[in-house]
Order: structure tokens, then sequence, then C-alpha cells
């Protein structure tokens, strides 16, 4: 890693697992950094939907929210927290990741959606979250298993999540793309 990027790791930032990082809980994830500080970090995986809708864990979701989302994989750490990112105006409880993505456990936000809600509503639920201890990140970043990019609230939800890792890799130049396409178990291929 080199000493510059210390300064762009901060809340926001997208993380990219690269292709030899081969920790089942990362291979081929892109991580969104929700928190880092000198007690360490705390992000979400942005691409490992489950086939669990929100119902199955908040059965009062299908009547408040009028959606089935599936639940995603947010980490290993805490795996039966549920958080919920979402874009728009922050309220009370939120948490700001960036600019317009906010961060929030409170269920009650889903009170507060204007009805009917919409297809365009942008909104993620998440079990669990990715955690670093202080240093633990910087010391990953500089073996080469991340890379960097800025936040982007359309790659955060796009419709295909399972597409944002391959679609990240075509940006990192030729030399990554040739991965876009790799099987998650390398052996397969």
């Amino acid at each position: 890693m080199d000493p510059k990027d210390d300064a762009i790791l901060e809340k926001g930032v997208m993380l990219v697992a690269m292709p030899t990082l081969l920790d089942p809980n990362f291979r081929q994830t892109v991580v969104l950094l929700c928190e880092h500080g000198t007690q360490g970090a705390m992000g979400l995986v942005l691409n490992r939907p489950t086939s669990v809708p929100l119902s199955t864990i908040y059965p009062e979701a299908a009547k408040l929210y009028g959606r089935e989302d599936p639940v995603f994989v947010g980490g290993p750490v805490q795996t039966n927290a549920l958080m919920i990112l979402y874009q728009g105006d922050g309220i009370p409880t939120a948490h700001s990741v960036s600019e317009d993505v906010q961060l929030t456990g409170d269920l009650h936000l889903l009170q507060t959606l204007e009805r009917p809600v919409g297809s365009d509503l942008r909104i993620r639920f998440f079990l669990g979250y990715a955690g670093w201890a202080s240093g633990q990140l910087e010391m990953e970043l500089r073996a080469g298993a991340w890379r960097l990019l800025p936040c982007d609230s359309k790659i955060i939800f796009q419709d295909d999540p399972l597409r944002i890792w391959p679609r990240l890799m075509q940006t990192l130049g030729q030399e990554w793309a040739v991965y876009a396409d790799m099987p998650p178990d390398p052996r397969l291929n």
C-alpha cells in the first residue's frame, strides 16, 4: 500500500477483493467501508445476497415495506445483527457512510418510507458485517488483498449485486479484467 493510500482509507471507500484473497468470507467480494478509525474498521459485503426475504427475519416488513427484498450476508461478524443501507437523507439514528448513503440498524426506517414504495428505492438489508482490528485492514492492503475505489451509489445498489465484483475487476485495468469471469472456486476453472 502506498503511504498516500492512508489518506483515502476512510468510510465510503469500496474495497475490491483481489483474486489472491482466498478467505472464503471475502473471496470475490466488494466491501463498502462504513467506518474506519484508530479502533479498526467496519464494512458491509455488497455482493452476497441470500435467498432469504426480509419478511422471514422481520415479519412486519411485508406490511410496512411492501417488497420482498433479499437479506445480504454483510460479513462474518455478528451475523444476527440486521443493518440497513439506503440512499437518501439521514434519519436521527442513521450513520452517514458517504454523501448520499446512510447506514442504520433502526427498523423503524421502514415505517417512515413513503407508500407506495417504488421500485426505484435504493435499500439493502444485511445480516452481519465485516470487521478489522486496528491496523489489520492496512496490513491487508499492503499485502495486496484489496484495491480501493471511491464510493459509487450506482454500484452499491445496482440491480444485479452478483455483477458488482466482475464489473469492478474490469475497471482495474486489462491485467485484472481477465479475472472478471473467474469462477468463485478456481479449481473449477
